[in-house]
């Protein structure tokens, strides 16, 4: 009787600094997933409960990178037998992570007040986009609308175009998953203390908005415009942008402190241009942007990474995803690892005490007796209807 489960070859943390939680995530897509990959990569036991038919299709290929290292149990929550199998395991686990609209899980009866009520020590973690209350949370949405509440969006792209989309790595995966995986590690670490079990509301445009702080103070401070593109980290200073390059390549350039800038000007040979001591001027900045255009499209991507190898004046080239997975500053760290013929970014941060060793295999069966549900009672459940046969 084994379940399907992602069997990606991929290390995992023996006995990482996480190990010893337990956590059910309850089927998503995203950044609920993210959070629990994080969560595994670092040692917990995370047991995946997804309804039946969510292996297939499209969105299972899409999510599968964010799957791995961790079992699959697809349980039916339509009936009542396979809602009471997942209250049942929830009094087994530290924590269970869902990404569903508010009063989702309070309609199948496994919200909070439940869950809480069978394990009082549980950790709730909760994943929606506008939060668990106010005007908004019962509406759809997705990671461009988070964002674009959030401030966030407003902040990229150029000054006379209209904003520019960081993918949904913002919104669902920096404000939405890390940010949940946090919550519950700080709220782990309180019930190990003492506290009481409790919800963890992460609401992906809060933690857009929580991103932003930086860029808050330099608006108090009177260094930060709303005009887009106008500023010294969105694309407004010359010195922090990125420049096409003869062969359609580009490059970036992050030469912000003075000697750094001083390296980048040797680099482009205009150290002697009385303009480009103007770098403090923002009224000099669209010159100088003209200028170092012009430059860094006299010659190709490679040649300017040549030219300022080995120096600091923060210019790089600007990979594609492919080139990522083999430039040889990754490839010498083993950056991305290979996941069943697939590249993919190797669990990150490292840690000194925590060797990586391969994942262990686990099936339904083996995964329901641990929580004391015997062969005969697994049958008896695929008769509810709660498993496939």
């Amino acid at each position: 009787m084994t379940e399907a489960h992602n069997t990606d070859a991929l290390p995992a943390p023996a006995r990482g600094p996480l190990h010893g939680l337990r956590i059910i995530e309850v089927a998503g897509i995203g950044p609920g997933p993210f959070c629990a990959m994080m969560l595994a990569d670092h040692g917990s036991e995370v047991i995946r409960v997804a309804p039946p038919g969510a292996a297939d299709g499209a969105s299972a290929a899409a999510h599968r990178l964010l799957l791995h290292r961790r079992p699959t149990l697809t349980v039916n929550l339509k009936v009542p037998a396979g809602r009471a199998l997942l209250l049942r395991l929830a009094t087994g686990v530290d924590g269970l992570i869902e990404g569903f609209r508010p009063g989702a899980m309070e309609r199948l009866g496994l919200g909070p007040d439940a869950l809480l009520a069978a394990n009082p020590a549980l950790v709730y973690g909760r994943m929606t986009g506008w939060g668990q209350d106010g005007p908004r949370a019962g509406e759809a949405g997705h990671d461009i609308n988070y964002i674009a509440l959030a401030g966030a969006l407003g902040r990229f792209g150029p000054p006379d175009g209209k904003p520019a989309l960081p993918a949904n790595l913002l919104g669902d995966f920096a404000g939405g998953g890390l940010l949940l995986a946090f919550g519950m590690l700080a709220a782990f670490h309180a019930v190990r203390g003492g506290a009481p079990g409790q919800v963890v509301d992460c609401a992906m445009t809060e933690g857009a908005s929580l991103l932003m702080t930086m860029l808050w103070s330099l608006r108090a401070a009177g260094l930060w415009t709303d005009r887009r593109g106008a500023n010294l980290l969105d694309g407004g200073a010359p010195f922090y942008d990125s420049y096409a390059t003869a062969d359609g390549g580009h490059v970036a350039v992050g030469a912000i402190e003075p000697a750094f800038y001083a390296a980048l000007l040797a680099g482009l040979g205009c150290a002697d241009d009385p303009d480009c001591a103007r770098r403090d001027d923002p009224a000099a900045w669209p010159l100088l942007k003209r200028k170092f255009a012009a430059i860094f499209a006299t010659r190709s991507r490679a040649e300017w990474e040549a030219v300022f190898a080995g120096t600091d004046a923060c210019v790089t080239p600007v990979l594609t995803m492919a080139e990522a997975a083999h430039d040889p500053h990754f490839a010498a760290r083993a950056a991305f690892i290979d996941a069943g013929g697939i590249a993919r970014p190797a669990p990150a941060p490292r840690y000194s005490g925590f060797p990586l060793t391969p994942a262990p295999a686990a099936d339904r069966a083996a995964l329901l007796a641990s929580f004391g549900i015997d062969e005969a009672e697994q049958h008896t459940l695929i008769a509810a209807g709660v498993f496939a046969p």
